[in-house]
């Protein structure tokens, strides 16, 4: 073979390598997976605390390649732990209740003046809008808020 066909050769070689590591990176780069919700907008889908233990307790034992007796301690550690963080909960719960209620008023103080900036910024935006946007900027804002509203009274329980 002559030098010139044999450059040629592994030019065209070095191409189609590098072709493929460059689709490889893009494909992975492209179907990386997300950490978004499914839903955007949605906050992620918490466990419940039954469920974060059995995920916890099963993929501890596989990895560790627990034996029996073994997951049984485990979920006796598990149980003597729970126990402590509810004790500790028990205790600080008077302290997070004070700081619940001074947060609560101090929203509660602030409010008109937020509410004022809040306004203000509505009445900019209408300002620089057409006549045929205003309708659909009210509709949006009517929206967000039904959306706002019904965040709050999800959480509303939690408190």
């Amino acid at each position: 073979m002559t030098r010139s066909k044999l450059s040629a050769l592994l030019s065209l070689l070095m191409v189609f390598c590098s072709g493929g590591v460059l689709g490889a990176v893009a494909y992975r780069l492209y179907y990386a997976p997300s950490v978004s919700p499914a839903v955007p907008g949605a906050p992620p889908k918490k466990m419940s605390p039954e469920e974060f233990r059995r995920n916890y307790s099963a993929a501890l034992a596989k990895e560790v390649k627990l034996d029996a007796e073994q997951v049984k301690a485990l979920n006796q550690i598990l149980d003597e732990t729970h126990t402590e963080f509810e004790k500790l909960r028990a205790r600080s719960k008077p302290d997070y209740d004070a700081l619940n209620k001074e947060r609560d008023t101090l929203n509660e103080k602030w409010r008109p003046e937020r509410e004022a900036i809040q306004n203000h910024q509505v009445e900019r935006i209408n300002a620089m809008l057409r006549e045929d946007q205003k309708p659909l900027y009210s509709a949006w804002r009517a929206e967000r808020d039904r959306q706002r509203k019904a965040r709050e009274q999800q959480q509303a329980p939690r408190k």
